[in-house]
């Protein structure tokens, strides 16, 4: 939630977004991620690995560290 409040994704509680990850991806629906299903699963979707990559992008929590 910090990361994505740094960065200005706040459009989606974390919650939300966990829903969203296990809806595109968990093919089984057994309600688990397995490391193997996740990784799949965010290669084939574009869409999905932008947000991943935005959500959890660190370069802005680290200027707000340097900068005090």
């Amino acid at each position: 939630q910090a990361i994505q409040a740094i960065n200005g994704h706040t459009n989606m509680t974390a919650e939300e977004f966990t829903n969203m990850i296990f809806q595109k991806i968990d093919v089984n629906n057994d309600g688990e991620l397995t490391l193997e299903e996740f990784i799949n699963g965010v290669e084939k979707d574009e869409d999905l690995m932008e947000l991943i990559t935005k959500s959890f992008d660190l370069s802005n929590v680290l200027k707000v560290i340097q900068n005090g």
